[in-house]
């Protein structure tokens, strides 16, 4: 995890902020020294724990929606040194069964978010800046039945991530993702209550994987995908 002096001061956007996932990335970034803007899609929850500034009711996959969040986080803190892409959905549909409508949904809620904050993000992240995308250890194995809307849009990720690291290189700002297994949440615990839980990612653990990729010991690292969890 990264150490509190190096991350003292630094600016860390958590997109998805107010999932599970995002609050633990929240949580660990400001306990390593960070400023902390979290950006969701949905109201702010009540009973939410402070994770420096919030900003609710944003649809990241509108680039004007977008532009408008991160002007409001460059008003507040005059910069984004790292940006978490956690923002996404999951649907399970054949593809017998799924309109054009899921498929859209899927690749709007995985892959534009993602493409919506860093493009927002971009013109705030100096050199030595981090982007790190959440996409799925599904999306690089054999989608099974069901699968394929969700693997298809999160294989969109995985090459979104590749394109822009070697698009940012000249600039000094690296780009990775993460494909996690199955994250230890208390909904996948509700729609698999049969599943063995013990390979599970806990959010914590997840988020110290973040913190990892945005830190200086991750600096050689950029256009990589990240596979955690067994």
């Amino acid at each position: 995890m990264a150490s509190s002096n190096e991350m003292s001061g630094k600016v860390v956007v958590v997109t998805g902020g107010f999932g599970v996932l995002g609050q633990a990335a929240a949580a660990a970034a400001q306990a390593a020294g960070a400023r902390v803007a979290s950006i969701d899609r949905g109201p702010r929850p009540p009973g939410l724990p402070d994770a420096g500034l919030s900003l609710p009711d944003v649809d990241l996959s509108d680039f004007a929606a977008a532009e408008k969040a991160f002007a409001q986080i460059g008003e507040a803190f005059g910069r984004v040194d790292a940006l978490f892409n956690i923002a996404g959905a999951f649907e399970w549909h054949t593809v017998a069964d799924a309109g054009s409508d899921v498929w859209e949904n899927l690749f709007r809620a995985n892959v534009l978010t993602a493409v919506g904050a860093s493009k927002a993000a971009l013109p705030l992240m100096p050199a030595g800046g981090a982007i790190v995308n959440i996409a799925a250890a599904a999306a690089s194995a054999r989608a099974a039945k069901g699968m394929a809307p969700y693997t298809a849009a999160k294989s969109g990720v995985l090459r979104f991530t590749e394109s822009l690291a070697e698009e940012l290189k000249p600039r000094g700002i690296r780009v990775n993702s993460v494909s996690p297994t199955t994250i230890d949440t208390p909904r996948n615990r509700a729609d698999m209550p049969d599943a063995d839980t013990r390979g599970w990612i806990p959010p914590a653990e997840l988020a110290k994987v973040l913190l990892y990729l945005v830190s200086g010991d991750a600096k050689p690292v950029t256009g990589a995908n990240l596979r955690v969890g067994s």
